[in-house]
Order: structure tokens, then C-alpha cells, then sequence
């Protein structure tokens, strides 16, 4: 059975508001939306919990900063690597004397 259609953001929020100033019932909010009434549920907790930005999947407030944990992370992983393979390549014009196994050798 194909997933129903997305429920745009302002739909979810006018529905949610219906349902906490008690002007419609949850089962009524989940007919007129064509979703379980879970759903209706879901959303009327994610409202709470995060305002706007919690029916939106609460990512909203979040994406820059966790954007910008990940950019320092593969700055780091970057720089990790380049020093890593400098050593190994020092390794290897150094270790001809010393048996140091290299790329060729395998």
C-alpha cells in the first residue's frame, strides 16, 4: 500500500490548534486530514514539545549547528589523514634501509 501524500506544515499546525482549543475532536482531525489518528496524536505532541519546528521534524533549529559539528569533524578526519600520510610516506623513503615494507611490495 503506497504511503499517503506529505501533510503540508500549516495544515498539521491549524489541525493541532483545533484539537488543543478543543474545537475538534482527535478522531475528527485524523478524518479530515485522511491520517490515523495516531498521527493526529504524534503531532499534537511534537507541537508541544517543539512549537512550529517540532511538527516540521524539529531539525529546523538544529540543522546550523549540527551542520556545523559535522564541518569541524571532517576538518579534524582531514587533517588526521594528510599527517597520517605523511608519516608513512617518511616511513617509506627512510625505511629502505631499515626493511619498512612499501606500496610495491605487497
Amino acid at each position: 500500500m503506497p504511503r499517503p501524500p506529505a501533510i503540508p506544515l500549516q495544515e498539521k499546525t491549524r489541525l493541532v490548534l483545533a484539537v488543543l482549543a478543543k474545537e475538534t475532536t482527535i478522531a475528527e482531525a485524523a478524518k479530515a486530514a485522511q491520517v490515523t489518528e495516531q498521527s493526529v496524536i504524534n503531532w499534537r505532541r511534537q507541537f508541544v514539545d517543539g512549537g512550529c519546528a517540532g511538527l516540521a521534524g524539529g531539525a529546523a533549529d538544529r540543522r546550523p549547528e549540527r551542520e556545523e559539528q559535522l564541518v569541524n569533524e571532517i576538518k579534524r578526519l582531514k587533517m588526521a589523514l594528510g599527517e597520517a600520510y605523511v608519516e608513512v610516506m617518511t616511513w617509506r623513503k627512510v625505511g629502505g634501509a631499515r626493511k619498512v615494507p612499501s606500496e610495491t611490495s605487497k
